[in-house]
């Protein structure tokens, strides 16, 4: 993923140089500058003890599910995050952006100062409205675009439409993915095992490849795989294999 900063060997040997010069610091001069920042430090939080934690109550949602109706609600960053302008001007296309990591990117994206747009599926709408608002709280635009990217035409349009909105494209992040568990691949019908296929495999295939002509050098590809790509579980057989399959996608691209 970019906004890596780079640093070069010169910043490297100045930094180095600017550790020795503090070490040279007046211990009298040391304890006042400790004591200074001491009064502005924020106040150390226990971690174990922020959150919530198990035992949780059994829930379940029909497909695709709402975070808004998960208990604990999930933390996407909304009151967490905060941004430094690291991605200032930039123009972003998420799928998946209404929850999950889609969510958390698309909150963290816009804080850190870029434009977004989230697709999602028409059932998500409530999810991707409060995504949207969040957005323009950061003060950046948001854009929503339903659809199910199991669609070759929808994915070309998506790409179309977002570079009209967004008047370009700099990032695109193809989370969006499929998931159901079954007991045995004895359990998987041709229609679900299709699905999972069409929707993780070949929605990202579209969607990059009507993005490419759009990015410019220096743009970014960001693709959502999982552990399951090396490290499959028996009752995620088809969706293990399209998340190994997403991680080859980037790394032929790359």
């Amino acid at each position: 993923m970019e906004n890596k900063e780079t640093i070069t060997r010169r910043q490297a040997v100045a930094g180095l140089g600017l550790g020795i010069a503090g070490l040279a610091i007046t211990p009298t001069f040391a304890a006042e500058n400790l004591s200074a920042q001491g009064k502005d430090a924020a106040a150390l939080i226990d971690p174990t003890t922020k959150y919530p934690r198990p035992p949780f109550n059994p829930q379940q949602q029909p497909f695709p599910g709402l975070a808004s109706k998960m208990n604990p609600k999930p933390d996407h960053g909304e009151l967490s995050y905060k941004g430094s302008g690291r991605l200032m001007g930039r123009k972003a296309l998420i799928t998946g952006g209404d929850s999950g990591m889609g969510r958390a990117a698309a909150i963290a994206f816009a804080r850190e100062g870029a434009d977004v747009v989230i697709n999602y599926l028409p059932a998500e709408e409530s999810d991707a409205r409060e995504v949207i608002d969040l957005i323009t709280k950061a003060g950046r635009k948001g854009y929503a675009i339903p659809g199910d990217l199991r669609e070759e035409s929808f994915c070309k349009r998506l790409v179309e439409d977002s570079v009209k909105k967004l008047g370009g494209l700099d990032i695109v992040v193809s989370n969006a993915a499929r998931q159901q568990t079954k007991p045995s691949i004895l359990e998987i019908s041709t229609e679900d095992f299709d699905a999972t296929i069409k929707t993780n495999i070949y929605g990202p295939f579209w969607l990059l490849k009507a993005s490419i002509p759009h990015l410019k050098p220096g743009s970014s590809i960001i693709v959502t795989t999982s552990e399951q790509a090396h490290d499959p579980s028996p009752e995620l057989f088809d969706y293990a294999q399209t998340k190994a399959a997403n991680t080859s996608t980037v790394r032929s691209l790359a």
